[in-house]
């Protein structure tokens, strides 16, 4: 059970087979909207449906660009690959964001795509990008967490002599809107990230598609925080559904679902091409008749 049972929704839009001045229209309109409290982009770096030479925007990019028009949407990343870059450079990437948008960030991380599904594997060899097996990010990720928090509250360079991660005199200045730093969400389903969930983060996501199985990564994410003493319901437990235009209905049923069962941070994944005013159809047709 999530600390804030409030229903609380947002939209993602994948920037790929779209354009800029697409997302951007959907995302000022969503600004305008009470209903929808947050807005996502995905961190990959080429197509992974559609065209797979199609055109696809870089996520931290584009969200800092994003954050600079919207005046009231939380956004982030849903979630950034720690596979793509450096730590210390993505706790500066996202100190930036937090500060163009007032503090508004919401930090999305994960280990990034499994190296055995084709799609993601594609993406590190067209980027000259180190290919490690899953044990290995997920210990990245642990070293990373921890330094990317230290690189936020800390205010005297340190050295860290990880595993994974080293750094020397590493210092981070200025900081976050966002005290003590912006709120992380953790996305993945492994036991692993899952207990990396119980120790860092504010709020967990998980794909949609199968609820019960979502129930059993929430049941372990509960055992992970009373191995450490952590309440879980310190842990906002988020999902990511898709949106169907054509039967909002079936994805109505979903939301009404995914609230029942404890998840009560809804991320909706619209499809391109984007219907005019989508974000005021989203907040009439799916948002207001769940609530």
């Amino acid at each position: 059970m999530a600390h804030n049972p409030t229903p609380s929704f947002g939209i993602m839009t994948a920037p790929m087979q779209v354009d800029y001045h697409d997302i951007l229209r959907v995302w000022h309109e969503a600004d305008t909207v009470p209903e929808i409290e947050h807005a996502w982009l995905f961190d990959h770096l080429l197509p992974i449906a559609g065209d797979l030479n199609g055109p696809i925007h870089e996520g931290w990019t584009l969200l800092s660009a994003l954050a600079a028009q919207t005046r009231r949407l939380r956004l982030g990343l849903l979630v950034t690959s720690n596979r793509f870059r450096p730590p210390a450079v993505l706790a500066k990437i996202a100190t930036t964001v937090d500060i163009v948008s007032g503090g508004r960030l919401d930090f999305g991380i994960g280990a990034g795509s499994r190296p055995s599904i084709p799609m993601a594997r594609r993406e590190y060899e067209a980027h000259g990008l180190p290919y490690h097996d899953a044990r290995h990010a997920v210990g990245d990720l642990s070293e990373a967490l921890t330094v990317i928090r230290r690189l936020w509250t800390e205010t005297e360079p340190f050295d860290f002599h990880g595993e994974y991660v080293r750094l020397t005199g590493a210092i981070s200045n200025p900081k976050p809107v966002q005290r003590p730093h912006p709120p992380i969400m953790i996305g993945g389903r492994s036991a692993g990230v899952l207990r990396l969930v119980a120790e860092h983060a504010d709020l967990w996501n998980i794909p949609g598609g199968d609820l019960d199985d979502c129930l059993e990564r929430s049941a372990l994410v509960d055992r992970y925080c009373a191995d450490i003493g952590r309440d879980p319901a310190t842990i906002t437990r988020s999902i990511f559904l898709p949106v169907s235009y054509d039967q909002p209905d079936d994805t109505r049923k979903a939301i009404r679902a995914a609230l029942d069962a404890g998840f009560p941070h809804i991320v909706l994944g619209l499809p391109s091409p984007y219907p005019p005013q989508v974000a005021r159809w989203v907040a009439d047709e799916l948002v207001t008749p769940s609530v």
